[in-house]
Protein backbone atom coordinates (compact mmCIF):
# COMPACT_ATOMS: atom_id res chain seq x y z
CA UNK A 1 0.00 0.00 0.00
CA UNK A 2 1.10 3.66 -0.67
CA UNK A 3 -0.27 6.63 1.01
CA UNK A 4 -1.09 9.05 -1.98
CA UNK A 5 -4.91 8.72 -1.09
CA UNK A 6 -4.29 8.30 2.63
CA UNK A 7 -7.42 9.41 4.92
CA UNK A 8 -9.71 10.36 2.08
CA UNK A 9 -13.49 8.92 2.09
CA UNK A 10 -14.29 7.69 -1.08
CA UNK A 11 -17.97 6.48 -2.33
CA UNK A 12 -18.02 4.08 -5.55
CA UNK A 13 -20.82 2.85 -6.99
CA UNK A 14 -21.38 -0.32 -9.00
CA UNK A 15 -18.02 -1.41 -7.04
CA UNK A 16 -18.76 -5.49 -6.55
CA UNK A 17 -17.65 -6.09 -10.35
CA UNK A 18 -15.98 -4.29 -13.07
CA UNK A 19 -14.12 -1.10 -13.09
CA UNK A 20 -15.83 -0.34 -10.42
CA UNK A 21 -14.45 -3.00 -8.33
CA UNK A 22 -11.01 -2.43 -9.17
CA UNK A 23 -11.36 1.18 -8.96
CA UNK A 24 -12.33 0.80 -5.18
CA UNK A 25 -9.11 -1.86 -4.78
CA UNK A 26 -6.99 0.59 -6.12
CA UNK A 27 -8.24 3.78 -3.99
CA UNK A 28 -7.65 1.60 -0.86
CA UNK A 29 -5.07 0.50 -1.93
CA UNK A 30 -3.70 3.82 -1.96
CA UNK A 31 -4.78 4.83 1.62
CA UNK A 32 -8.60 5.87 0.99
CA UNK A 33 -11.10 4.49 3.14
CA UNK A 34 -13.77 3.20 0.78
CA UNK A 35 -17.44 2.55 0.86
CA UNK A 36 -17.96 -0.73 -1.95
CA UNK A 37 -21.67 -0.31 -2.83
CA UNK A 38 -23.78 -2.67 -5.58
CA UNK A 39 -26.66 -5.26 -5.38
CA UNK A 40 -25.00 -8.15 -4.90
CA UNK A 41 -24.15 -8.91 -0.75
CA UNK A 42 -21.78 -11.81 -2.02
CA UNK A 43 -19.58 -10.12 -3.89
CA UNK A 44 -19.52 -6.86 -2.15
CA UNK A 45 -18.36 -8.99 1.22
CA UNK A 46 -15.63 -10.59 -1.21
CA UNK A 47 -14.56 -7.39 -2.58
CA UNK A 48 -14.33 -5.80 1.08
CA UNK A 49 -12.36 -8.89 2.49
CA UNK A 50 -9.68 -8.46 -0.12
CA UNK A 51 -8.90 -5.04 0.31
CA UNK A 52 -8.89 -5.27 4.12
CA UNK A 53 -6.72 -8.46 3.80
CA UNK A 54 -4.35 -6.59 2.07
CA UNK A 55 -4.13 -4.47 4.75
CA UNK A 56 -6.92 -1.73 3.48
CA UNK A 57 -10.67 -0.26 5.18
CA UNK A 58 -13.92 -0.72 3.08
CA UNK A 59 -17.60 -1.87 3.98
CA UNK A 60 -20.20 -2.58 1.95
CA UNK A 61 -23.29 -1.14 1.35
CA UNK A 62 -25.79 -3.07 -0.63
CA UNK A 63 -28.42 -0.51 -2.86
CA UNK A 64 -30.41 -1.09 -5.99
CA UNK A 65 -29.54 2.19 -7.13
CA UNK A 66 -32.47 3.15 -9.29
CA UNK A 67 -34.03 6.86 -7.90
CA UNK A 68 -33.73 9.64 -5.93
CA UNK A 69 -34.48 8.06 -2.62
CA UNK A 70 -32.18 4.94 -3.02
CA UNK A 71 -29.29 7.80 -4.41
CA UNK A 72 -29.94 9.44 -1.20
CA UNK A 73 -29.92 6.77 1.08
CA UNK A 74 -26.44 5.08 -0.25
CA UNK A 75 -25.24 8.67 0.45
CA UNK A 76 -26.00 8.89 3.77
CA UNK A 77 -25.39 5.54 4.65
CA UNK A 78 -21.68 6.29 3.28
CA UNK A 79 -21.38 9.58 5.04
CA UNK A 80 -22.44 7.77 8.36
CA UNK A 81 -19.72 5.09 7.78
CA UNK A 82 -17.29 7.30 6.92
CA UNK A 83 -18.00 10.38 8.54
CA UNK A 84 -17.95 12.24 4.91
CA UNK A 85 -17.35 11.82 1.40
CA UNK A 86 -14.51 13.13 -0.45
CA UNK A 87 -14.57 11.29 -3.53
CA UNK A 88 -17.73 9.94 -5.51
CA UNK A 89 -16.90 7.66 -8.45
CA UNK A 90 -20.18 6.87 -10.44
CA UNK A 91 -19.46 3.72 -11.84
CA UNK A 92 -22.29 2.21 -12.18
CA UNK A 93 -24.51 1.02 -14.94
CA UNK A 94 -26.56 -0.71 -17.47
CA UNK A 95 -25.34 -1.02 -21.16
CA UNK A 96 -28.08 -3.22 -23.11
CA UNK A 97 -27.78 -2.67 -26.62
CA UNK A 98 -30.35 -3.54 -29.79
CA UNK A 99 -32.20 -1.97 -32.19
CA UNK A 100 -34.81 1.29 -31.40
CA UNK A 101 -37.58 -0.31 -32.10
CA UNK A 102 -37.26 -3.10 -29.79
CA UNK A 103 -36.81 -1.19 -26.43
CA UNK A 104 -39.63 -1.49 -24.30
CA UNK A 105 -40.35 0.90 -22.16
CA UNK A 106 -39.36 -0.80 -18.73
CA UNK A 107 -36.07 -1.03 -20.39
CA UNK A 108 -35.73 2.73 -20.94
CA UNK A 109 -36.52 3.57 -17.50
CA UNK A 110 -34.48 1.56 -16.12
CA UNK A 111 -31.35 2.69 -18.30
CA UNK A 112 -31.89 6.26 -16.98
CA UNK A 113 -32.70 5.48 -13.90
CA UNK A 114 -29.85 3.60 -13.21
CA UNK A 115 -27.17 5.44 -15.24
CA UNK A 116 -28.64 9.10 -14.74
CA UNK A 117 -30.86 9.70 -12.14
CA UNK A 118 -29.03 8.03 -9.60
CA UNK A 119 -25.69 10.00 -9.93
CA UNK A 120 -27.66 12.74 -10.38
CA UNK A 121 -28.90 12.36 -6.81
CA UNK A 122 -25.63 11.19 -5.47
CA UNK A 123 -24.11 14.25 -6.55
CA UNK A 124 -27.16 16.54 -5.41
CA UNK A 125 -26.65 14.83 -1.93
CA UNK A 126 -22.77 15.12 -1.65
CA UNK A 127 -21.13 17.68 -4.18
CA UNK A 128 -22.71 20.80 -1.71
CA UNK A 129 -21.16 19.38 1.30
CA UNK A 130 -17.88 18.96 -0.22
CA UNK A 131 -18.38 22.61 -1.64
CA UNK A 132 -18.40 23.80 2.33
CA UNK A 133 -15.25 21.93 3.14
CA UNK A 134 -13.82 23.50 -0.40
CA UNK A 135 -12.24 20.56 -1.46
CA UNK A 136 -13.66 17.09 -3.20
CA UNK A 137 -13.55 14.97 -6.25
CA UNK A 138 -16.03 13.14 -8.33
CA UNK A 139 -15.52 11.03 -11.36
CA UNK A 140 -18.49 9.89 -13.52
CA UNK A 141 -17.65 6.63 -16.05
CA UNK A 142 -19.49 7.57 -19.41
CA UNK A 143 -18.66 5.90 -23.03
CA UNK A 144 -17.08 6.27 -26.39
CA UNK A 145 -20.55 5.48 -27.81
CA UNK A 146 -21.38 8.91 -26.11
CA UNK A 147 -19.96 10.76 -28.52
CA UNK A 148 -20.79 9.22 -31.32
CA UNK A 149 -23.59 7.30 -33.20
CA UNK A 150 -23.49 3.80 -33.21
CA UNK A 151 -26.30 1.70 -34.03
CA UNK A 152 -27.75 -0.17 -31.30
CA UNK A 153 -26.22 1.99 -28.90
CA UNK A 154 -29.12 4.59 -28.58
CA UNK A 155 -30.42 4.23 -25.18
CA UNK A 156 -26.96 3.71 -23.60
CA UNK A 157 -25.47 5.85 -25.21
CA UNK A 158 -27.83 8.56 -24.78
CA UNK A 159 -27.95 8.36 -21.25
CA UNK A 160 -23.78 8.60 -21.09
CA UNK A 161 -24.24 11.72 -22.68
CA UNK A 162 -26.58 13.07 -20.63
CA UNK A 163 -23.63 12.35 -18.14
CA UNK A 164 -21.03 14.03 -20.57
CA UNK A 165 -22.89 16.90 -20.25
CA UNK A 166 -23.49 16.37 -16.40
CA UNK A 167 -20.16 16.53 -15.76
CA UNK A 168 -19.37 19.89 -17.42
CA UNK A 169 -22.52 21.53 -15.65
CA UNK A 170 -21.20 20.27 -12.34
CA UNK A 171 -17.76 21.43 -13.13
CA UNK A 172 -19.47 25.02 -13.72
CA UNK A 173 -21.42 24.77 -10.63
CA UNK A 174 -19.19 23.08 -8.14
CA UNK A 175 -15.94 24.00 -9.36
CA UNK A 176 -15.24 26.92 -8.24
CA UNK A 177 -15.49 26.07 -4.54
CA UNK A 178 -13.04 23.34 -4.97
CA UNK A 179 -14.98 20.38 -5.76
CA UNK A 180 -13.52 19.05 -9.19
CA UNK A 181 -15.81 16.65 -11.38
CA UNK A 182 -14.72 14.60 -14.33
CA UNK A 183 -15.33 11.82 -16.08
CA UNK A 184 -13.76 8.78 -18.02
CA UNK A 185 -14.51 7.58 -21.01
CA UNK A 186 -13.79 3.89 -21.99
CA UNK A 187 -13.37 2.27 -25.53
CA UNK A 188 -14.51 -1.71 -25.35
CA UNK A 189 -13.39 -3.11 -22.21
CA UNK A 190 -12.96 -6.66 -20.63
CA UNK A 191 -15.24 -6.77 -17.98
CA UNK A 192 -17.90 -9.56 -16.57
CA UNK A 193 -20.47 -7.32 -18.56
CA UNK A 194 -19.08 -7.38 -21.75
CA UNK A 195 -18.10 -11.04 -21.72
CA UNK A 196 -21.26 -12.22 -23.47
CA UNK A 197 -20.12 -9.41 -27.10
CA UNK A 198 -17.46 -11.94 -27.04
CA UNK A 199 -15.71 -11.57 -30.67
CA UNK A 200 -17.89 -8.42 -31.10
CA UNK A 201 -15.90 -6.66 -28.70
CA UNK A 202 -12.56 -7.33 -30.52
CA UNK A 203 -14.27 -5.99 -33.58
CA UNK A 204 -15.47 -2.88 -32.18
CA UNK A 205 -11.76 -2.33 -30.97
CA UNK A 206 -10.09 -2.86 -33.76
CA UNK A 207 -11.09 0.53 -35.40
CA UNK A 208 -8.89 2.10 -32.99
CA UNK A 209 -4.99 2.73 -32.52
CA UNK A 210 -4.69 0.00 -29.82
CA UNK A 211 -6.37 -2.63 -31.90
CA UNK A 212 -7.74 -4.21 -28.78
CA UNK A 213 -10.12 -3.83 -26.10
CA UNK A 214 -8.59 -2.41 -22.83
CA UNK A 215 -8.79 -3.70 -19.39
CA UNK A 216 -10.48 -2.84 -16.05
CA UNK A 217 -7.36 -1.96 -14.74
CA UNK A 218 -6.14 0.76 -17.62
CA UNK A 219 -9.58 2.82 -17.14
CA UNK A 220 -9.25 2.34 -13.41
CA UNK A 221 -5.90 4.24 -13.47
CA UNK A 222 -7.69 7.13 -15.47
CA UNK A 223 -9.94 6.89 -12.68
CA UNK A 224 -7.34 7.87 -10.40
CA UNK A 225 -5.47 9.98 -12.07
CA UNK A 226 -8.61 12.08 -11.79
CA UNK A 227 -9.44 11.98 -7.99
CA UNK A 228 -6.01 12.63 -7.43
CA UNK A 229 -4.23 15.71 -6.47
CA UNK A 230 -2.18 14.84 -9.90
CA UNK A 231 -5.27 16.40 -11.82
CA UNK A 232 -5.53 19.64 -9.45
CA UNK A 233 -6.01 21.98 -12.78
CA UNK A 234 -8.49 19.53 -14.39
CA UNK A 235 -12.40 20.16 -14.59
CA UNK A 236 -15.13 19.48 -16.61
CA UNK A 237 -13.01 17.42 -18.93
CA UNK A 238 -13.66 13.60 -20.48
CA UNK A 239 -10.76 11.28 -20.85
CA UNK A 240 -11.26 9.42 -23.23
CA UNK A 241 -9.55 6.03 -22.42
CA UNK A 242 -10.54 3.95 -25.23
CA UNK A 243 -7.08 2.87 -27.55
CA UNK A 244 -7.84 6.07 -29.41
CA UNK A 245 -11.14 4.38 -31.20
CA UNK A 246 -12.81 8.01 -30.97
CA UNK A 247 -9.95 10.11 -32.43
CA UNK A 248 -9.64 8.49 -35.09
Amino acid sequence: MTSELAGTKALVTGATSGIGRATAMELAGLGAHVVVSGRDENRGNQVVEEIRSAGGQAWFVATDLHDAATARALARAAKEQLGQVDVLVNTAGIYPFGPTEQIAEEQFDAVYSLNVKAPYFLVAELAPEMAMRGRGAIVNVTTMVAEFGAAGFSLYGSSKAAMVLLTKSWAAEYGPSGVRVNAVSPGPTRTEGTASMGDALDQLARGGPAGRPGSVEEITEAIIFLVSDRASFIHGAVLPVDGGRVAV
